[in-house]
């Protein structure tokens, strides 16, 4: 993650606190520990709940190209980790980075021939388990917007892949045109865009909960994929479902005995984000 002239400005005041902060810390602790004070504070300080982050994001949708990396030290996240992580631990990266300057500038830490921080082993040889106890499954802001009733943004989206589903429905005469047109329109209104996702999640932070579950190429992204892509693939896995169900309404797709839908024979490729 990069500070440019678009952060945040809640995501600004939040780092100038943490730089703030640091300074007190190590003056308190006589100026022992700058590695660990300073990786200690933002894994505090910046795990931040549902809605926080999600006014973040609405502020700077550039935070949704952030990868997880091998920035996730908490074992129990790094394996599928949720949106809100992912952007979390690029959040105090970065921060832990300007917290480093700060202690190289203070001369509490020094630096090699080609400037690098030099961190006494014994700082580096703890264990860094930092619990990670954000609950995405709680929003103030979802209940409130919820609460509201209205249509909301993806419900409109939602509904315009409907109408052009059932508007295209009348002109095919297959099962398998009907299911290659489920996948067609999912596709086709997906939302991809960091800027389009992020109001989304504005209205509904709840998706900063979503993880990769397998829903996306891993040769692509190398099983790393940026965060607003998980949220792509999960809106367009839900929609291709939504439309499917449509068209057992209309009778253009049947169930089986089971009542799961008869995908016909060599259909087009799931909804994978590739």
């Amino acid at each position: 993650m990069s500070a440019d002239k678009r952060m945040s400005g809640l995501l600004t005041a939040l780092l100038e606190n943490t730089r703030i902060e640091y300074i007190e810390r190590m003056q308190v602790s006589d100026f022992s520990e700058p590695y660990l004070t300073a990786e200690r504070l933002v894994h505090e300080k910046l795990y931040l709940d549902t809605d926080q982050l999600s006014e973040i994001v609405a502020e700077d949708p550039s935070l949704l190209a952030a990868r997880a990396g091998d920035l996730i030290m908490n074992r129990n996240e790094s394996e599928n980790p949720a949106v809100g992580v992912i952007i979390c631990c690029n959040i105090i990266a970065a921060a832990l980075e300007g917290l480093l300057s700060v202690a190289v500038e203070r001369e509490w830490l020094d630096v090699d021939d080609q400037g690098r921080v030099i961190v006494d082993d014994e700082e580096l040889s703890q264990d860094s388990q930092y619990p990670i106890e954000i609950d995405f499954s709680r929003s103030e802001i979802a209940k409130r917007n919820l609460a509201l009733g209205g249509a909301s943004e993806m419900s409109q989206i939602f509904s315009a892949a409907e109408s052009a589903y059932l508007d295209m429905l009348n002109e095919q005469n297959s099962q398998q045109d009907a299911y290659q047109l489920a996948l067609d329109i999912s596709s086709d209104y997906s939302v991809f865009a960091p800027e389009d996702i992020a109001p989304l999640i504005e209205e509904n932070p709840l998706l900063l909960g979503l993880r990769p579950d397998d829903l996306i190429d891993d040769d692509l992204f190398e099983g790393d994929a940026p965060a607003g892509l998980i949220i792509s693939a999960h809106l367009t896995r839900m929609m291709l479902h939504q439309l499917l169900e449509l068209g057992v309404e209309h009778g253009a797709l049947v169930l089986d005995s089971s009542g799961h839908i008869v995908v016909p024979d060599d259909p087009g490729e799931p909804p994978i984000i590739h």
